[in-house]
C-alpha cells in the first residue's frame, strides 16, 4: 500500500493519476480534503489527527491508523510519504518504506534508537 500523509491532498491526486496497482491512503487531519479526495480514482481517504511535529512519531502514528483500519496486516511493506515542515500545504519531500509493525514508538524504551 501507499500511505500518503497530506493537508490538502494535493499528493494523493497526483499519485492517482499513475495505475500503481496498489491501494493509496491518504491520511489527513482536514474533512473538507477528506471529502474531495473520496473523488480520487484508487484513493482511500481517512482521518488522522496531526498535532506532532515529529516526522518519526507522525509516520508511527500512520501505521497504528492503517493496522486499526484493517487495510495493511503485520510484515507488510508499505509505502509512507510526508512532506516537511509538518503542517504546511505543497511539501511532500520524504518517502519511506516501512515494514509494517517492525518500528516501535520513538522514545519509548522499546524504540531501538
Amino acid at each position: 500500500a501507499i500511505a500518503s500523509l497530506t493537508q490538502t491532498g494535493s499528493t494523493a491526486l497526483w499519485m492517482s493519476r499513475l495505475n500503481a496497482g496498489v491501494p493509496i491512503y491518504a491520511l489527513t487531519p482536514e474533512v473538507s480534503a477528506r471529502n474531495q479526495m473520496t473523488l480520487y480514482r484508487e484513493v482511500h481517504p481517512l482521518l488522522m489527527s496531526q498535532t506532532h511535529q515529529d516526522r518519526d512519531v507522525l509516520l508511527w502514528e500512520a501505521e497504528q491508523v492503517l493496522l486499526e483500519q484493517g487495510v495493511v496486516d503485520y510484515g507488510d511493506l508499505i509505502v509512507l510519504t510526508i512532506g516537511e515542515p509538518i503542517g504546511a500545504s505543497g511539501g511532500t519531500n520524504t518517502l519511506k518504506i516501512v515494514r509494517v509493525g517492525e518500528h516501535h514508538m520513538p522514545g519509548t524504551l522499546d524504540d531501538p534508537v
